[in-house]
């Protein structure tokens, strides 16, 4: 072995804590429940949508519907939260929307993020750019959602999937 590759061996398990670092966990699903909708009661509510409601949804938002089973959950006192994933640029994205009574946006939180990169999203001031939107706004990046330098790819999945979400709410959920 030449020296040049000794040198390495070293350096090998800390490019795995690197890699391995970015993968985080920022809310389990109840606590993601209580940070958008404080001391609320939530009643669980599996809703499996029809081939002819993915279509409505795909041609309403021109977003694919990953799954077919949506995870959500309905607020007593009004509303729902809804957790859903799409992809960065190479890995999952999970964010939860928190939608009010009426269907607009209350708050969307990013739950869990495994890419190296455009962690932006996470930012508040981002998010807030949601806030009240509903399925008759048009969500589209740099037109009414904001892009962010270094992380087009996940600000424009993210917003597709907040589409994706209203979109669904407003033609299974409502």
């Amino acid at each position: 072995m030449s020296s040049s590759q000794w040198t390495l061996i070293p350096l090998l398990p800390l490019a795995a804590i690197s890699v391995s670092a970015y993968a985080t966990e920022y809310f389990t699903t109840e606590q993601v429940q209580q940070a958008i909708f404080p001391g609320a009661k939530f009643t669980p509510d599996t809703v499996t949508l029809t081939d002819d409601q993915v279509k409505q949804i795909e041609k309403m938002t021109d977003v694919n519907v990953r799954h077919k089973e949506i995870k959500a959950w309905k607020v007593v006192g009004g509303g729902w939260l809804i957790v859903d994933e799409v992809v960065g640029k190479h890995e999952f994205i999970t964010y939860a929307v928190g939608l009010n009574a009426n269907g607009s946006v209350k708050q969307i939180e990013i739950m869990n993020y495994l890419e190296s990169y455009g962690y932006g999203v996470r930012e508040p001031a981002w998010r807030k750019q949601f806030v009240s939107k509903t399925s008759a706004d048009p969500l589209k990046l740099e037109h009414d959602i904001a892009n962010i330098s270094g992380a087009t790819l996940s600000c424009k999945h993210v917003t597709d999937g907040v589409k994706r979400v209203l979109a669904t709410y407003a033609i299974a959920l409502k």
